[in-house]
């Protein structure tokens, strides 16, 4: 039996056979936009669902995740799309784990960093795993400021508020990194308009990427938008206009 290939890969052309990650500020809408992607099931490792409507698995454990990967690589379920809501706290999961299942209190207890190896590596195998079952994976984080050592010295910049290791990996096999922010826009009468928005392309200021290259720099934070922008049919609003591209102005 021959490994090597017959044929080359097709392009997936559907947002939701990538992996993402969703990051940004607090209440800027993180889980509110992941909950619209299709047949969604969330893997709830925090509160702060109240106020959606969703199928959702409370995970307080890393036996627990265990448990509901499992059933999701069976398949015995009507589940597209895996939500892990926030992965910052899967990780800590992850590594008391470790922890527990060796009788230590800190990585440090163990000699040669063996327990820090031993929590990047059982966090990375579940997870890639995950990446390659036939759904789509939609990753959530929170936004913290820290500081980066650049060639010309050190400065503040926005990353995903997971710890250096687990951050490192997931950027890396991340398909879509999205940064969810705000900007205010000045309205012709003076006044001051919040406006959500995805920002899809990195910048020395925030990290954020996008493998497809099919997404805009700047779009709204908003499922449907991200969608069309995926498909190439996305146009960004007026200044000052709300979704439906109302600027608001009467003759």
């Amino acid at each position: 039996m021959t490994l090597l290939p017959k044929q080359k890969t097709t392009v997936k052309n559907n947002l939701c056979d990538y992996s993402l990650l969703l990051w940004g500020l607090p209440k800027v809408g993180k889980s509110t936009l992941a909950s619209q992607f299709p047949d969604a099931l969330f893997i709830a490792t925090e509160s702060g669902h109240n106020a959606l409507s969703v199928f959702k698995v409370d995970v307080h454990s890393w036996e627990t995740f265990l448990g509901v990967c499992k059933e999701m690589a069976e398949g015995k379920h009507s589940f597209k799309t895996i939500i892990i809501d926030t992965m910052d706290n899967l990780w800590e999961m992850c590594r008391q784990y470790i922890l527990d299942k060796h009788k230590i209190q800190h990585e440090a207890d163990m000699p040669y960093g063996r327990a820090y190896a031993m929590v990047q590596s059982e966090f990375e195998r579940v997870i890639t795993k995950i990446s390659i079952l036939p759904y789509g994976l939609v990753m959530i984080s929170h936004a913290d400021t820290k500081e980066v050592q650049t060639r010309t010295g050190t400065v503040h910049k926005m990353l995903p508020s997971l710890k250096d290791r687990p951050r490192k990996f997931v950027l890396g096999m991340a398909d879509i990194i999205l940064f969810l922010d705000v900007q205010y826009e000045t309205l012709s009468d003076g006044t001051k308009k919040m406006r959500r928005i995805i920002r899809s392309q990195p910048s020395p200021d925030y990290t954020a990427g996008d493998r497809t290259n099919r997404l805009p720099g700047v779009m709204e934070l908003d499922y449907t938008a991200l969608v069309d922008a995926f498909k190439g049919e996305y146009r960004q609003p007026e200044p000052g206009a709300d979704k439906s591209g109302n600027t608001g102005q009467t003759a």
